[in-house]
């Protein structure tokens, strides 16, 4: 993808402050952080979303948040914990095509929440679940 920004950075093509880096993965620190040592990991071959994904690269992105997070942890920044999330798809927030995982270093009154919808806390009946799990298992099939 020759306009993909985090294609160019894992070709060293664009600047980045990278911080882990293996065979098919890089990890970079995100120019718009939640909190200082914010990180993006990303596989270095083009992936829009999970579905172009290739299952042991998203395993090796997550080992290198795995690392990424024990870094921050030992780093001197202030890091009381560590949030990861990948937005898939422009619904879930995805703003970058080209699967990323955020490494987000937390801490108490760092400002950073989630707003859960107004279905939030409402549980399903255990016939509601088995119907939905049912739908995904027939899927998997496909």
């Amino acid at each position: 993808m020759n306009d993909c920004v985090f294609c160019k950075i894992a070709q060293g093509l664009a600047p980045a402050n990278v911080v882990y880096s293996e065979e098919r993965v890089i990890a970079f620190l995100d120019v718009q952080p939640v909190n200082p040592g914010h990180t993006l990991v990303i596989p270095k071959t083009h992936a829009k979303d999970l579905s172009e994904l290739k299952p042991e690269v998203g395993g090796q992105m997550f080992k290198a948040a795995m690392v990424v997070a024990g870094y921050l942890r030992r780093s001197g920044l202030k890091c009381e914990g560590v949030n990861f999330f990948l937005a898939d798809g422009e619904a879930a927030f995805q703003e970058v095509f080209h699967v990323h995982l955020h490494v987000i270093p937390r801490f108490g009154g760092d400002g950073f929440g989630l707003e859960f919808g107004p279905n939030y806390g409402k549980r399903p009946d255990r016939i509601e679940l088995n119907t939905i799990a049912a739908q995904i298992r027939r899927a998997i099939t496909l």
